[in-house]
Parts: structure tokens; sequence; C-alpha cells
């Protein structure tokens, strides 16, 4: 069951406007949809999906050699509405997954860290998802490249003071008695201590199929019931892997919307959430090349529903929209000015993550040196010491390193294996240069990634998030009601409109 990638799809039919067949609009009537996806890019508004189109417009096209021809549009970026949704919260123009999140699920603003409950975390609010399973007897499934229990899955059936209340997060994944949850793994799985009852078999007692393997996976059917699925290949922080890191064999995020229509698809109908949040991690981490994968692995899922909507094209209703930036990612760098070298990101061959748990933490044990580690970078990353460059290199390539940039490298080789000075008590500690060249990530790791990115003219403004607004996405049954400039929490507001679903927030 393994997904197409969209990439491979791009090259083999040498595509230059589209990534997907075209979608087979609904007439706009008054009816309800049967059927409705929400998929929600972590820290992903215009700059991260653009960032995808224009890399496989920038891609060299393997088939006659020719360079392709301007952007290559996503799938949702072809979309018949499209609208925009400011994205801050009631305590930052700069807000969090749990409080935008909670907007989009509820409808209400709220402070950083907070779901689904107001200010005072006294009054818990009803989620979209909670309606339709009440009001309508919709099945609901909710996906997510990360942990289930995270801010964003979590905010469309927890409510709760702190977004770090991940047992009782989870506590409340099993009471919701939604029908699919899929994804990464439970944080804190028996509690903060390690000390109370074990989550996955409180899910079991409650009757939910738990599944801890792929071939189990597989297996699964509507015929199961209840199903919860965490994925075998458990990648950094028990999520999905990366998509630049994926194995060939290795379920992707598509694959477990295409599991999930097989869970819910029934006669009354049925919601489904997915999040894209390893989006979030790796624009926190400012890895360009691997936030331009996860976009595209976004995108191959939202291609699913895509597919299914095709069969039914009266009764579906897709929304692609992000909850914030993360990043303050942009296309232009100070160091290339006007010129960019997009295509130098397909050189790059891992994640940030998987680099720093197989290569860097070996150096660290080793004591390895930086001109032996600095081949592991060439190999992986495509950057290139100019002493070892060619002549043909030195000439036209790119990714050949300047004097200054293999000082950079070096200075950030010598801090990852020294540490960061440290205070009285023996903990280390940042001076703000150190900080701003590479916020909490490793030095060395976060530096590589920084030149691949300032090579391939992307740059980053930021570890955390940003105050821009998000895109919003929609096609089928009611999605003309998404055109335009709004707030996130209209969201809410129009798909419980186009559901028919009580108005809480009156």
């Amino acid at each position: 069951m393994k997904a197409k990638r969209l990439t491979a799809l791009l090259l083999a039919a040498g595509m230059t406007a589209s990534l997907a067949a075209p979608y087979v609009q609904a007439e706009e009537t008054a009816a309800t949809p049967k059927y409705v996806f929400l998929f929600i890019g972590d820290g992903m508004t215009y700059s991260q999906f653009q960032l995808a189109s224009s890399y496989l417009g920038a891609m060299e096209d393997d088939t006659d050699d020719e360079i392709l021809d301007g952007n290559v549009a996503l799938n949702f970026m072809e979309f018949d509405y499209t609208g925009s949704a400011t994205t801050y919260d009631s305590s930052s123009f700069c807000p969090d997954s749990a409080s935008t999140a909670t907007s989009i699920a509820s409808g209400y603003k709220t402070y950083s860290g907070i779901i689904n409950m107001d200010e005072t975390t006294t009054t818990s609010y009803t989620t979209v998802a909670e309606q339709l399973r009440d009001e309508l007897g919709y099945k609901i499934g909710v996906i997510s490249s990360v942990n289930l229990n995270h801010a964003t899955p979590a905010a469309f059936y927890a409510h709760q003071a702190s977004r770090n209340n991940y047992y009782e997060i989870g506590l409340e994944l099993i009471e919701s008695g939604y029908d699919y949850f899929a994804g990464g793994g439970l944080l804190k799985p028996t509690g903060a201590d390690g000390d109370q009852a074990d989550l996955y078999e409180l899910a079991a007692e409650a009757g939910y199929n738990v599944v801890r393997t792929q071939a189990e996976a597989e297996e699964v059917t509507a015929e199961d019931g209840k199903t919860l699925i965490v994925t075998e290949n458990l990648a950094d922080s028990d999520s999905l892997s990366y998509e630049i890191d994926r194995e060939e064999d290795e379920w992707s995020l598509a694959d477990y919307v295409t599991k999930g229509i097989d869970v819910l698809d029934n006669d009354n109908g049925f919601f489904m959430m997915c999040e894209g949040g390893k989006i979030d991690w790796a624009c926190h981490a400012n890895d360009a090349a691997t936030v331009i994968n996860d976009v595209l692995a976004l995108a191959d899922a939202v291609q699913v529903a895509v597919d299914f909507a095709a069969e039914h094209p009266d009764e579906t209703l897709i929304v692609v929209t992000g909850d914030h930036e993360t990043g303050g990612l942009s296309i232009g760098f100070a160091g290339t000015d006007y010129d960019t070298y997009l295509d130098n990101a397909q050189n790059q061959g891992i994640s940030f993550a998987k680099y720093d748990s197989d290569y860097v933490e070996g150096y660290l044990e080793n004591g390895t040196s930086f001109e032996d580690a600095m081949t592991d970078v060439e190999e992986l990353f495509g950057l290139i010491l100019p002493e070892n460059a060619t002549e043909e290199e030195n000439e036209s390539s790119t990714l050949v390193l300047t004097e200054y940039e293999v000082e950079e490298l070096q200075e950030a080789y010598q801090l990852t294996l020294d540490g960061y000075a440290t205070d009285t008590e023996g903990n280390e500690v940042q001076t703000q240069g150190e900080y701003i060249s590479y916020g909490t990530y490793t030095p060395f790791s976060v530096t590589v990634t920084h030149l691949v990115n300032n090579k391939s003219g992307i740059c980053f403004t930021s570890y955390a998030h940003t105050g821009l607004p998000a895109a919003v996405f929609a096609q089928g049954v009611g999605a003309e009601n998404f055109g335009g400039s709004y707030d996130n929490t209209d969201i809410h507001d129009k798909l419980i409109s186009i559901l028919g679903l009580t108005d809480l927030t009156a």
C-alpha cells in the first residue's frame, strides 16, 4: 500500500503545471458534506508550500536534462477556493499550536499552551469533531505524523489547561471513543512519573484495537472497530519518520489516510483530521530540505482525499490549511541577492534529526576529526570543502564552501564536541550570539543545514513561530464558503454552518 511520491509522478510524467489529476468539482449546493477531510500542515503557511512548489519547478527533469519552467503547483494549491486566516491568539501574535488548533477545532481564541479551554481554564469548549460524533453520528478519525497526544491532534478531542498534560490528554483520547487514531506514539504513556496505568492498555480495555506493527496495520478493516495505530518505525520523539528519511517499505502519512478511509467509511459519514506535524519540527530546526519533503508528504496525503472525492464529488469537502508559520522561512537570502539555487536542496539526503542520531552521536563518542565529519557532510548534504572540489565544481557548483563558511563549520563542530560554557551549578549556558547561530539545536548540524539553505537561496529568521497568516484551500461541497480573508476561528464557524451543527459559539 506504498503511497506514490508526488515527485516521482512529476519526473515520470514531465508535469509542469500540477501534481495531481484535476479535481472533480461538486456543484455548489446547500447539501451537507458526508465526508469531511481537514488537513493541517503544522507550521505551514505560504512560504512553506511555495518553497516546495518552487523547488519542484527548479528541479532537473532526469528524463531530458532540462530545467522545468517555473513553479509546479501542489495539488491543494489548485483547489477552486482560497482564503487567508489570521492566526494570533489571546496572548501573542506569534501563537502556538495548542491555541491555534483550538481556534480551528472549537472556534475560540485562548492563550498559547491551552487546549479547548478559555483563558481562565475554567470553561471547556466543544470541538467540531465532538459535535459531528454526537449530533450527526459521523465516525471520526485523527491522524498525525507526530505524537497523537501532541497539541494539534489533541485539539480535536481534549480539553486541558496545558498542552503538556500528555497523560491526561491520552486519557481523553481514549474517552473520546473516536473510531480511528493513527500516527506517532503517545507521550508519557504511563504518566509524568511513569507510575500510572499504561495508556495503551487502557485503550485496549476501552475496546480499541491497539496496533503497533505495520504488518498488523495492513490487515486492519472497519470490522475491527475502534482502532489506534502507532507507527512501528518510531523516529525522533516517537514520531513518524521525516519523509526525507522514510524507507521505501515504511508507511507514509498518505498510507495512514488510505487506511483511515477503509476504517471510517460508513453510511452516516466521517470526519478526518490529518496533521503534517513534522513540517513544524523541521522549520523549528531551520532544515529547509526536510521541510520541502514533509510538505510534499502532506500533499501526497491530500491526494488520497482528492482521489476519494473524485468518486464522491457531491458528498465530499476537503480543507487544507496551517495553524501558524514556523521559522520565518523566506525564499531569498542576503548572500545570493536575487539568485536562488533551489535544486541544491536535493543534494541533502537526511534530516537534521537522523544526522544527529546516526552520525553526530558517533562523532562525540569517538572524537571524530572535523575532516572525517566533513566527508559525511559532503556525502549526505552535498557541501564540498574547497580543497576537495574538482576544477569543474570550483567553476560551476554553488555548493563549494567559502573560507568564511568553512570557519563557521569548524567553530560549530568544536562547540559541538566541547559543549557550551557552564554556570556555577554545572548547567550549560548559551550566549546570545550562540542562540542566534544555533538555537537549541546541535551547533554542527544546524550550521550544516543553514549552509545548505543559504546556498539554495533560502533563509530562516527564527527558531520559533511567527505571526504570518495561514492559507486556506477548499474543494467540494461547501468549499465556496472558504474564500476571502478572515480569522482562524472562522474556519470552525464555516464548518459548523456547512455541516448544519449547533452553533455553540453564538
